[in-house]
C-alpha cells in the first residue's frame, strides 16, 4: 500500500474516519485534522490552514455527493507532513469544480499539494501539507 507522497506506509499512521455526508459532521474532520497537525507540531497557523482546507474539499465533495453517502477520510501521517484524502460516492454526470475556480485555489494556497480524481461513480480529493522547517 502506498500513501499519499508515494511512500510505503508500513512506518507511517493512518487514520480512517467515516462520516456521514452532511455538512454537520464536518466538525469531526476538522478536529482530527487539527489533532494530527498538532502531534506533528505544525505551527498553530499551518494547523489552521489545513483545518480549513479540508472543510473546503469536504464542501467540494458533499455538493456532488450521492444522498445518504458518507465521507470517507483517510489521514496519512509522516515524520513530516499530513496527507488527506475524502472520497465520496456521487451523483450520476458529477464533476468536481475545475481547478481554475475559487475552491481550488483556497486548496493550493493553503496546502502544499491537491489533487482530485473522480471516477466509477466516487470523486477524491487528496491534500498533502509539509510541516514548515522552522520548529
Amino acid at each position: 500500500m502506498t500513501q499519499l507522497t508515494g511512500r510505503p506506509t508500513i512506518d507511517d499512521d493512518v487514520v480512517h474516519l467515516t462520516v456521514p455526508a452532511d455538512g454537520g459532521y464536518l466538525g469531526v474532520l476538522r478536529t482530527a485534522t487539527a489533532g494530527l497537525a498538532a502531534r506533528l507540531q505544525f505551527a498553530l497557523d499551518e494547523i489552521e490552514d489545513l483545518r480549513i482546507a479540508v472543510d473546503e474539499a469536504c464542501a467540494m465533495l458533499l455538493a456532488i455527493a450521492t444522498r445518504d453517502a458518507e465521507l470517507d477520510c483517510r489521514f496519512a501521517v509522516t515524520d513530516d507532513a499530513l496527507g488527506v484524502e475524502v472520497t465520496v460516492p456521487t451523483v450520476r454526470g458529477a464533476t468536481l469544480p475545475s481547478e481554475s475556480s475559487f475552491a481550488w485555489k483556497v486548496l493550493t494556497a493553503l496546502t502544499t499539494d491537491a489533487s482530485a480524481t473522480a471516477s466509477d461513480g466516487r470523486a477524491t480529493i487528496s491534500l498533502l501539507t509539509r510541516r514548515s522547517s522552522g520548529w
